[in-house]
């Protein structure tokens, strides 16, 4: 590559596609939600363990048990629905996330092995938490969170450095692979917005298990479910608040172009602009009411919404280099209905697992 040429001409050439745009758009936005969700109950739950566990009281470490006996299996379900959603981006946006990869290598390459090391410290706070002394169980624990920080820092450089391919000069002062978008203003709102809405919805998650628990009959001592339930709702209301402040930060720090598209400039942004705001209005209200499922039903629409804004930033950030309509489809539909089919079978199998874990614990 020769950094002389034109910003455009740093960007690969886009593979065609099997089929038209729109259906891989609507399965990436569809599994990425079902992945955020996921994500941002593994992380939340896990800063939330962290901290019950070091203040060590028995409410503290009963809330902390808990969470890890869950942990270990939100891991598992955040990997694996993660999968779908990086396939599809690969596929529509491969020209800028295969690139970004690129110039980032090591540290994208060192997230296997940071996810493996976090898994088995989640496995250790689990199984071992009963016999572990204090300090080995904080440590576990801390080990695990701490990984999982910086594999939500990694993915939020690379999106953000795959949005900027003039940044992509780089290269030519650091061909090593190391390249990290710290010059980029949007990054640490981005990541602090993910961070702090990962902490709402491990809170959330706490109080979901612990309502789930008492209405069930399977919590022995209802107090400290329902000290659970109170608990995770101050998580989830505190912590939405401090994701407001830190989601306008991140908005006014978008180019005030992409911001003008949220404020009348393009007929799908502002309306979705305006419902993100009326979600947040809605989570502090039933936040602070302590409503659970209500609080269940925004989060849910919330992450929808946040996905769908953030799917038009991706638009507007790559307009000058790139639409989806550029894409050159090849017809091949045999693909797109194995995955649809495989789809719907393997939430039929998770749906079955959790029934038995359910029931198993039932049991016990």
């Amino acid at each position: 590559m020769d950094p002389s040429l034109p910003i455009l001409a740093l960007v690969p050439a886009p593979d065609s596609i099997p089929v038209h745009f729109g259906w891989l758009n609507f399965f990436f936005i569809l599994t990425f939600v079902f992945h955020l969700l996921f994500m941002n109950a593994m992380l939340g739950c896990g800063i939330i363990a962290l901290v019950r566990s070091l203040r060590g009281t028995q409410p503290d470490l009963f809330i902390a048990k808990e969470i890890s006996l869950k942990l270990p299996y939100t891991i598992a379900f955040t990997v694996n629905m993660g999968v779908a959603p990086l396939l599809f981006i690969q596929v529509l946006y491969g020209s800028f996330i295969y690139t970004s990869s690129v110039l980032m290598a090591w540290y994208w390459l060192l997230i296997i092995g940071i996810l493996i090391i976090a898994y088995y410290s989640a496995y250790l706070f689990d199984f071992k938490f009963d016999v572990l002394g204090s300090l080995t169980r904080n440590l576990s624990i801390a080990v695990c969170v701490v990984l999982l920080l910086v594999v939500a820092f990694l993915f939020t450089s690379n999106i953000t450095l795959m949005l900027m391919p003039e940044k992509w000069v780089e290269y030519f002062s650091n061909t090593k692979g190391t390249i990290l978008n710290f010059s980029e203003p949007t990054l640490i709102p981005r990541y602090l917005h993910f961070v702090c809405a990962s902490i709402a919805i491990g809170g959330l998650s706490l109080a979901i298990a612990g309502k789930v628990k008492i209405n069930s009959g399977i919590g022995k001592d209802s107090k400290n479910f329902e000290a659970m339930i109170s608990s995770g709702m101050r998580w989830f209301f505190y912590a939405t608040l401090v994701q407001v402040i830190i989601g306008l930060w991140f908005a006014a720090a978008l180019p005030r172009d992409i911001i003008l598209w949220f404020m009348g400039g393009n007929k799908f942004a502002t309306p979705l602009f305006g419902l993100g705001l009326t979600c947040a209005v809605a989570l502090l209200f039933f936040g602070f009411k302590k409503q659970i499922w209500l609080s269940t039903t925004a989060v849910v629409i919330t992450v929808i919404v946040m996905v769908l804004i953030r799917d038009i930033v991706r638009l507007a950030y790559l307009k000058p280099y790139f639409a989806l309509s550029d894409l050159k489809v090849e017809p091949q539909y045999s693909p797109m209905i194995l995955f649809i089919v495989t789809l719907i079978i393997g939430i039929g199998f998770i749906i079955y697992m959790l029934k038995l874990a359910a029931k198993q614990k039932e049991e016990v």
